[in-house]
């Protein structure tokens, strides 16, 4: 006797019967999406095509080819894989997209999904002239992501891509070989600040744990892959944030700005530093909770609360 899977499997034999079927299969075992994707049909749409090695911007008129026995085992275990596990995409398939590049990824480094991508893609403007970034500094870098798509946005810089773990910076350090920037994202294990000198930056970006203790235990089963140190930041969720605003003043130059995810720490920390002139960005495509200091705007940190 078939399966309840193999009988619908013997229905469908085109990419978009699959991807049809992997949203209702999805849906009707209410996975939780917020790792790169953030519906049924874009996380169907990434593992079909993944597992059938096509890429992500595949022609509209090649979603009517019939797939082959081998390809249809392929595509209906990875999406099982996904109900019956329920962990990330990214970490089935150990391959993620950020700021339309691809990024090896393993449960070594949070899957990257930050909204920052999106500034990544604008090369900060306005708030950054494109010729005035020669020296950048990505703390907690993970996999390396926002380090190298900083890399690509400004070709003439020089990028430090900092984190504690040195297990992340092993996957960080797969992705600089893959993208061939080995000459100028330098990798450095370091509690932040901590083995960066007197180095100066026109930009300092962060995605940090800001997870708080309470919200860590109530995030869906997607997160208990993610490794802790990554998410959790500390009772309140700010106590890597707090530690960045207490370092930035001495690493960023005259004319740099300070950038930090802080997720949904944000009214917390607004409320903790109601002096600090934090400017929230706004994002078109998604996410909230990324605030902007110039680096005059951060010494008011130090001035009227330190």
């Amino acid at each position: 006797m078939k399966s309840k899977t193999g009988d619908a499997v013997d229905s469908l034999s085109c990419i978009r019967d699959f991807i049809r079927w992997g949203v209702s299969r999805f849906t009707d075992e209410s996975l939780f999406f917020g790792h790169g994707t953030d519906n049924a049909l874009d996380e169907a749409l990434f593992l079909v095509l993944n597992s059938l090695h096509l890429p992500y911007d595949l022609p509209a008129d090649y979603f009517s080819s019939v797939l082959t026995q081998e390809e249809r085992k392929r595509v209906t275990g990875m999406i099982e894989r996904r109900i019956s596990e329920r962990k990330p995409a990214a970490y089935l398939t150990r391959e993620a997209l950020f700021a339309g590049l691809p990024f090896y990824v393993d449960e070594r480094v949070l899957v990257p999904r930050s909204p920052i991508a999106e500034l990544i893609k604008q090369r900060f403007e306005p708030w950054l002239e494109p010729g005035q970034v020669e020296r950048m500094l990505d703390l907690c870098t993970g996999s390396g992501c926002i380090a190298i798509a900083c890399a690509y946005a400004f070709p003439g810089a020089e990028v430090d891509a900092v984190d504690i773990s040195a297990d992340a910076l092993e996957v960080a350090e797969v992705n600089v070989r893959k993208h061939g920037l080995a000459d100028r994202v330098h990798l450095l294990q370091s509690d932040l600040f901590g083995q960066l000198g007197e180095q100066r930056y026109d930009l300092i970006v962060s995605n940090p744990p800001y997870v708080s203790a309470e919200e860590l235990e109530q995030l869906p089963d997607e997160y208990r892959f993610e490794p802790r140190v990554g998410l959790h930041g500390g009772e309140s969720g700010l106590d890597c944030v707090q530690r960045i605003l207490e370092g930035a003043a001495r690493h960023l130059a005259d004319t740099g700005i300070l950038i930090v995810e802080v997720g949904s720490s944000a009214e917390t920390l607004q409320n903790l530093y109601p002096y600090v002139p934090f400017y929230w960005l706004e994002f078109e495509h998604g996410g909230d909770g990324v605030f902007l200091l110039t680096a005059e705007q951060v010494k008011v940190f130090h001035q009227d609360g330190r």
